[in-house]
């Protein structure tokens, strides 16, 4: 499997995931030129923007561990860009939420609420 196949399912699990406990999907895969942001959701009233990081293996650490402050900055600037294009999302209070999963001795879903702030 490659890299970005195993990247798109690792989403769409994710979203699975979220979707089970009660997130409703706003935006998915939100591309600018600040950054990405993989799942923009909400939680009753709050917004989640959500980053998805699969690791084959926990050998360098693991997913959660790939999240470096250089990409959480990416995914906080590519958050403010959203807020300026889509002004009706400014009225939640805004979350960022990490899904590490890792397919070491079946597949493991961590869901890390309020990893990093602005």
């Amino acid at each position: 499997m490659h890299r970005t196949d195993a990247g798109n399912e690792a989403e769409d699990s994710a979203l699975a995931y979220l979707k089970t406990a009660g997130l409703k999907l706003i935006h998915r895969n939100y591309r600018c030129k600040a950054g990405e942001l993989d799942l923009v959701m909400l939680e009753g009233q709050i917004l989640v923007l959500v980053e998805v990081r699969y690791r084959s293996s926990d050998q360098y650490g693991g997913a959660a561990a790939s999240i470096t402050i250089k990409k959480q900055r990416r995914i906080i600037n590519a958050a403010r860009h959203l807020l300026t294009t889509r002004p009706e999302l400014r009225r939640y209070p805004a979350r960022f939420d990490v899904i590490a999963m890792s397919s070491t001795g079946g597949e493991h879903v961590q869901w890390i609420k309020g990893a990093f702030s602005m």
